[in-house]
């Protein structure tokens, strides 16, 4: 072996020390818009609709009216956030009403997409809850309808303004890590809490319902590199669950590979962590939870500790609601489009069949949610 080979500094059994250097200033924090402030009307107040009323109460933005299939949660919910607000007897009132502009349609999948559609025929501007669709081919068709009539369609993909991820997303759109070669996401949280909940009657509770966050965040930094995905998942022992807790997925990408490890099954000992390479520098970000995230950034000129500021909940229902109304402002896509979400959720539900056939699955080739 020539001396280079037993090199040991160059075999990386030592690190190079470099300096601490200062952060840059990057604009990850979520977006508000700078004049418009349109009346927004919401359809559907179950659970997580209470995360996007804190959050647009905080930002100060007006909800004018609120619809539920059940009127007294309606109720319940404009009490606790938004007490002007006019409940709705049926949600196509609200889409009626010439002085609400923006939709928040916040129900189910299986009746989103009919929904969508009528808000968008009315002209309205539409943040919808994710996951958007369950099949790909009705998603283009909603994009094509909002492009043909002049709106925007946006989706609800909070977990892109969880101020780790926005501070990882926004460096890689800088290029401070230059094209990103490798992209890992390693989440280990307790899921068991979803036994005997209708949670546990999803199929892919883990690897789409919840994962679905990450694979975003993989094309968020990578773009339209993603190629093929294989995955898998198992029961974990000790679950109580009856769907599987624990699940993974290699994605190949164009010129790199991408993992996600999602350990829903493991009770003690939380983590998250998240690996960007590039071809200029790296990223990574590790904590026990949500609001808990440090962020690294190495570049050959030294490592830069960024401080955060922000939770995910609820700034990251604030970050898509408000890259919405910025977009309208401004008269372009927003970043959360559903053109673009379209590309996340061909990586999910790759991921699912794979799963489900033991097999690599082109992205794309999957074009709805399978069971």
């Amino acid at each position: 072996m020539s001396d280079a080979a037993t090199d040991t500094d160059t075999y990386a059994l030592k690190s190079a020390t470099l300096p601490e250097i200062a952060a840059p200033d990057l604009p990850y924090r979520p977006p508000m818009p700078r004049d418009y402030r349109p009346r927004i009307g919401m359809i559907g107040t179950g659970g997580i609709s209470a995360s996007h009323l804190d959050a647009y109460r905080t930002a100060g933005w007006e909800v004018a009216a609120l619809w539920n299939r059940t009127r007294s949660k309606a109720e319940a919910k404009a009490a606790e956030f938004c007490p002007a607000a006019r409940i709705e007897d049926s949600w196509e009132a609200m889409l009626s009403d010439s002085e609400i502009d923006v939709i928040d349609i916040t129900l189910h999948p299986e009746h989103r997409a009919p929904l969508i559609e009528a808000a968008l025929k009315a002209g309205k501007h539409v943040l919808s809850q994710k996951p958007f669709v369950s099949d790909l081919d009705a998603g283009e068709d909603l994009v094509k309808l909002a492009e043909d009539r002049g709106v925007r369609l946006a989706v609800n993909q909070n977990g892109r303004w969880a101020p780790h991820k926005a501070w990882m997303r926004e460096a890689v759109r800088a290029g401070l890590v230059g094209d990103i070669v490798s992209a890992h996401v390693a989440i280990h949280w307790n899921h068991g809490w979803t036994a005997g909940t209708p949670f546990d009657a999803i199929d892919d509770l883990i690897l789409y319902d919840f994962g679905v966050h990450w694979f975003d965040f993989i094309a968020s930094v990578t773009g339209d590199r993603a190629e093929s995905v294989y995955a898998n998942s198992a029961h974990a022992r000790g679950q109580a669950n009856k769907v599987t807790l624990l699940a993974q997925a290699l994605v190949r990408l164009d010129g790199g590979q991408a993992s996600l490890v999602f350990d829903g099954g493991v009770p003690h000992g939380p983590r998250d962590t998240s690996f960007l390479g590039g071809t200029g520098g790296s990223l990574q970000s590790d904590g026990v939870d949500l609001g808990a995230q440090r962020v690294t950034l190495t570049t050959p000129e030294g490592i830069a500790r960024p401080t955060l500021e922000g939770q995910w909940f609820n700034d990251g229902f604030r970050g898509t609601m408000g890259e919405l109304l910025c977009a309208i402002e401004d008269g372009r896509e927003p970043s959360n489009g559903a053109r673009e979400n379209l590309r996340s959720l061909a990586l999910a539900f790759a991921a699912v069949r794979s799963r489900i056939t033991g097999r690599e699955v082109a992205v794309g080739a999957a074009r709805r949610l399978e069971s």
